[in-house]
């Protein structure tokens, strides 16, 4: 038995998100799909992060284990000579058995991107998110430095996150402006249903004057939904990169920065 780990991309605008749904297409659905058909039978696969309707991924990996011997690039060719065109399998590795694309993950980058414009462009629709004016960018950087550190971001996910423990760590988040409008860029240890979007959001609200970032550690200290505002579009979210070691996060996130390491499998088990 071998365990495969495929690194994937997919455009999520014609996903119903990454998990299998009772309705509409998913990722997992079109990669277990192919799988089935060359082990006549049901394979699962175990992705780093499960992206949400509409939510794109530049980098996501997922593993599966195999009874099949083949080369790494058999395994890439019988992949995207089946996927549809809005998924693509980038890379194949043979991994140790005891690797594990979530629990091994010890970071994850996500871009949000905004484009301003008096009218939608169609050529735009599903993949950037639209708004018609102004943002103040130094407000919104201002305001994204107290997300930073560890909090209970209880206030800052969807209220149907049915994760218990909601303490996540945000290593670096900073808003730039591009030729066309703006792009959010965050990495944490992780994130909850719907966390990027929500504070993505409540920095734009800044950014009109509507909001002010002093609010931030308020809203997070009252673990109430409700404090935070609107979630923004899906559309504009793409999963950017997937941490797989700690010195892999370190090259991104600045100098010095502590990373908080979730407790490994063999962690837990030793304390069993």
């Amino acid at each position: 038995m071998e365990r495969i780990l495929l690194q994937i991309s997919y455009n999520g605008t014609g996903f119903q998100g990454f998990q299998i749904q009772n309705e509409g297409r998913t990722v997992q659905y079109e990669l277990e799909r192919i799988l089935k058909r060359m082990h006549k039978t049901f394979v699962r696969i175990h992705p780093s992060s499960r992206t949400d309707k509409g939510v794109h991924a530049l980098m996501q990996y997922v593993h599966f284990d195999t009874p099949l011997i083949l080369p790494t690039n058999k395994w890439q060719h019988a992949f995207n000579s089946a996927l549809p065109d809005d998924i693509y399998v980038n890379q194949v590795t043979k991994i140790n058995e005891d690797f594990h694309s979530r629990y091994d993950c010890v970071g994850k980058a996500y871009r949000y991107k905004v484009y301003k414009a008096p009218h939608r462009d169609v050529l735009k629709r599903g993949i950037e998110t639209h708004i018609t004016e102004t943002l103040d960018t130094k407000k919104m950087n201002e305001a994204a430095q107290y997300f930073l550190g560890t909090h209970d971001f209880t206030s800052f996910c969807s209220a149907k996150t049915e994760i218990e423990n909601k303490e996540r760590t945000i290593y670096h988040f900073e808003v730039t402006e591009t030729e066309t409008g703006y792009e959010f860029y965050v990495i944490g240890s992780g994130f909850l249903y719907n966390m990027v979007r929500i504070m993505v959001y409540f920095l734009m609200d800044v950014g009109r004057g509507k909001r002010d970032g002093s609010e931030i550690p308020d809203i997070i200290a009252a673990s109430d939904r409700t404090k935070a505002g609107k979630t923004a579009p899906a559309e504009g979210l793409y999963l950017e990169k997937i941490y797989l070691s700690p010195e892999e996060l370190k090259q991104d996130i600045p100098e010095g920065t502590v990373i908080t390491l979730k407790p490994t499998r063999k962690d837990l088990k030793r304390q069993q």
